[in-house]
């Protein structure tokens, strides 16, 4: 697929790939900005969306990443528990800075910052996942199994 993916689709292409990942990074016609539009553009649940969020601490300002089932809301007092500090959301500004890719895009891996990461453990409910390739139009297909291994994550009830 060389050639015909967006420059942020194309980095994680070619990353899952260094990884030993057999999925491939596509792109959409239409927006995937939000877990029900992946959903309706793909043709899974909302559930089976994995949606990665960003947020801040706000003593450290340090970047965590939530990998959430896109049926479920995250609990922000809960995973401030796991960190040992409240936290925010990020503003776009942040993500672009944390992740290198826009809100709406950012993927479960391949980001500028080591970022702390959490799954949310619904996720791994579902035998394939979909999350974003770095685009708000790009998605891949995986198996949930692999989410943890992809990106070092904390698996927690979100």
């Amino acid at each position: 697929m060389s050639g015909t993916l967006s420059s942020a689709s194309q980095r994680i292409q070619d990353l899952l790939e260094s990884l030993g990942f057999d999925y491939t990074v596509i792109e959409l016609p239409d927006t995937t900005r939000t877990a029900i539009d992946a959903a309706n553009s793909v043709g899974c649940t909302v559930g089976q969306i994995a949606k990665s969020l960003i947020f801040r601490g706000k003593r450290t300002g340090k970047p965590i990443l939530i990998i959430a089932s896109g049926s479920n809301r995250v609990n922000e007092k809960r995973i401030a528990e796991y960190i040992g500090e409240p936290i925010e959301k990020a503003d776009a500004e942040f993500v672009r800075t944390a992740t290198g890719f826009a809100i709406g895009g950012v993927p479960p891996l391949g980001h500028l910052q080591d970022i702390r990461t959490f799954i949310d453990e619904d996720l791994l409910q579902h035998e394939r996942i979909w999350a974003a390739g770095g685009t708000p139009n790009s998605v891949f297909q995986l198996e949930a199994k692999d989410l943890q291994d992809m990106t070092s994550g904390e698996v927690a009830p979100i």
